[in-house]
């Protein structure tokens, strides 16, 4: 599965560079829809922004399963638990520090998808409010 992964990304790379292959996005776009605090852009919502996309409709059928397989551990492994840990962290945080104020960052990555640090952190009852850029805090 690892070597099948690291051949789909690379692929997936060569195309990109070749030309024969456009991301759906730029990093412009990123970075203008979450300066304008539009994380409900569809940018920010495709669920594998954050993975290598595996699944391939030219791949043979047992490729295919394996690319799912690869994808969907992906997803629930390295971004789902983790902003789930990250969030744990700020709300363990925020709960034992009434008194104090905090500023957290986060990697735009941690803000693309479902299952974001912000989602967490929401459900868990806490108010998110963005913060435009130059807006004082």
């Amino acid at each position: 599965q690892v070597l099948f992964a690291l051949n789909q990304t690379l692929l997936q790379h060569e195309s990109l560079r070749a030309g024969s292959l456009q991301a759906p996005y730029t990093t412009e776009d990123l970075i203008k829809h979450y300066n304008c605090g539009d994380l409900n852009a569809v940018i920010f919502n495709h669920d594998t922004s954050q993975v290598p996309n595996f699944i391939n409709t030219t791949l043979p059928p047992h490729e295919q399963v394996t690319a799912q397989e690869i994808d969907s551990y992906f997803r629930q492994e390295l971004i789902y638990k983790r902003n789930e840990r990250m969030g744990k962290r700020v709300m363990a945080l925020l709960r034992e520090n009434t008194d104090k104020s905090f500023f957290f960052a986060f990697g735009a990555g941690h803000f693309l998808g479902n299952n974001t640090v912000i989602d967490v952190l929401r459900q868990a009852g806490f108010e998110v409010e963005h913060t435009s850029p130059g807006q004082p805090i």
